[in-house]
């Protein structure tokens, strides 16, 4: 028998990212075959309906509305989730139903601020229709905003960019998913030691890699500044990255500034890296230009790795040689391939990585095919025999579902139905630690790799975003995928171009400089 359960919390908002710890409990739950934690929007209606729930249950719930839904085997099994969903959200948000008033979560920003007074940073992750407005609200409470929200209009962007500027105030966001000021992390976040180089980054695991290399060869970090996806583009034209960039520029804590973005608009990365006169700045800019000029005392690169390097350069400490016995593992894998396998499949769970393995591949492979393609000409669906990326955070892939940095659900199933494809060489796996990823990734993707690779399938190039001090450990994950029979590179860029030389049968590749 089946069952489907559903609860409505009415007047009960949880951010998305407490929604999606509730979602990974509930189907962590044993006999659930489905469930979601999640507002009543339409999308998520709409969702609900295609899984078979009946509407009526929610009749009247709105955006402000929590529902949890389960589809289970028994009635017994659907109460054990729902409570393992609700322990999971609403200790986190500090009680439960029978919380007393005092332990009730804030419900207004004036009362949060009321409640906690020495604040200085406001994280808002409300619907995007709501984001802006609550930003504002906090720019005029004296504070640094950190907007986990997407789905805010451009102009309001602009707008709140404009007068945090005005405030002399940050605003990180939209879409702003990492930051670690005063050596505090703030939503995906990493662990890092204390140290002399800051990350600003128009990109969420690009700012996760950057700062997380930088720990791990040794350098550490002052300051994480996340932007917001778009602002190096066209139309915010920076407004933020100049900001944070100027203020680095003063802050006696930082040496160097590493930028990180995805695809820029040019004329907006000139302006940004002009603006870091007076300190040594080092631009990682995924698939800028090869020609792009940069200031004297600027460096340039086009990969997360190079930028990275270039930054530990800048601080007197010399990077570790990351290539250091994979030529040989590549080719000890490529003698292993049957002939037919010559593709690459990448299933990434940061977006930015999943870019910079465009860049990376495309320099090799020529054409490669992806939901988010640099060169729109590229995008799904994708000829047959052709390489592809994914980046599997994006909506159609998360719509109904956690993001696959929390729970590796959707992609479980394309790792097992690219495994299963004759014509596939590699697949690149990436896999994020830190503050609110899964408790242990590994656990859960590293036996799927083994049966593919044990089953005479594809070879699997994994790659851990992580430091040691992270809550799943790092040498513990990698320690996993490599008994799994893995090969697992130092940097995201080298898991790409690992990969590369695997498909093409020429291992030397993998040593190429980045």
């Amino acid at each position: 028998m089946v069952i489907h359960s559903v609860r409505v919390y009415a007047d009960t908002y949880v951010d998305s990212v407490i929604q999606l710890s509730g979602t990974r409990a509930l189907r962590g739950s044993e006999g659930v075959d489905w469930a979601a934690a999640a507002m009543a929007t339409p999308g998520n209606l709409e969702t609900l309906e295609a899984e078979g729930f009946d509407l009526s249950e929610l009749s009247g719930a709105g955006a402000n509305d929590l529902f949890i839904a389960i589809r289970a085997e028994s009635e017994e099994a659907a109460d054990t989730a729902r409570e393992a969903g609700e322990t999971a959200m609403f200790s986190a948000r500090g009680g439960g139903d029978g919380e007393s008033a005092a332990e009730k979560p804030a419900r207004t920003l004036a009362e949060a601020i009321a409640r906690q007074p020495g604040s200085n940073v406001a994280v808002i992750s409300v619907p995007g229709d709501y984001a802006a407005l609550e930003a504002h609200k906090a720019l005029s409470a004296g504070l640094d905003v950190l907007l986990f929200s997407d789905n805010v209009p451009v102009e309001a962007e602009i707008e709140l960019k404009d007068r945090a500027n005005r405030l002399g105030r940050l605003v990180m966001g939209p879409g702003a998913g990492t930051a670690m000021l005063g050596h505090t992390c703030l939503g995906f976040a990493n662990v890092v030691s204390k140290g002399r180089v800051a990350v600003v980054a128009a990109a969420g695991t690009g700012a996760q890699e950057a700062a997380g290399l930088v720990d791990r060869w040794g350098a550490g970090v002052s300051h994480v500044i996340g932007l917001g996806g778009r602002d190096l583009n066209s139309k915010i034209g920076g407004r933020m990255a100049l900001s944070a960039v100027k203020a680095l520029v003063e802050d006696d804590r930082t040496d160097v500034i590493l930028l990180v973005s995805k695809p820029p608009a040019v004329e907006v990365a000139h302006a940004v890296v002009e603006a870091a006169a007076g300190k040594p700045l080092v631009a990682a800019l995924i698939g800028v230009p090869e020609d792009f000029s940069a200031p004297e005392g600027v460096v340039v690169t086009r990969t997360l790795e190079a930028g990275a390097v270039a930054a530990m350069a800048a601080v007197g400490t010399k990077a570790p040689d990351v290539t250091e016995g994979l030529v040989d593992r590549v080719r000890e894998l490529a003698a292993d391939l049957s002939e037919e396998r010559k593709l690459v499949r990448g299933l990434f769970s940061g977006g930015t990585l999943c870019y910079e393995s465009l860049v990376v591949l495309a320099d090799v492979l020529g054409d490669v095919y992806s939901n988010t393609p640099i060169d729109k000409k590229l995008g799904l669906p994708a000829p047959e025999h052709t390489h592809t990326c994914l980046d599997l955070g994006e909506e159609e892939y998360t719509k109904g579902r956690p993001h696959p940095m929390i729970d590796p659900e959707a992609r479980i199933e394309l790792l097992k139905e690219q495994g299963a494809d004759p014509e596939v060489a590699v697949i690149i796996l990436d896999v994020v630690l830190g503050h609110g990823a899964h408790p242990d990734p590994a656990s859960e993707l590293a036996p799927i790799c083994a049966d593919i690779i044990a089953g005479g399938g594809p070879k699997v190039i994994t790659y851990v975003l992580g430091t040691e001090q992270d809550p799943q450990g790092y040498e513990r994950q990698r320690r996993a995928f490599e008994e799994a029979g893995c090969l697992v590179t130092e940097t995201a860029a080298r898991a790409s171009l690992a990969a590369a030389a695997l498909a093409t049968r020429n291992p030397e590749l993998a040593a190429t400089a980045l």
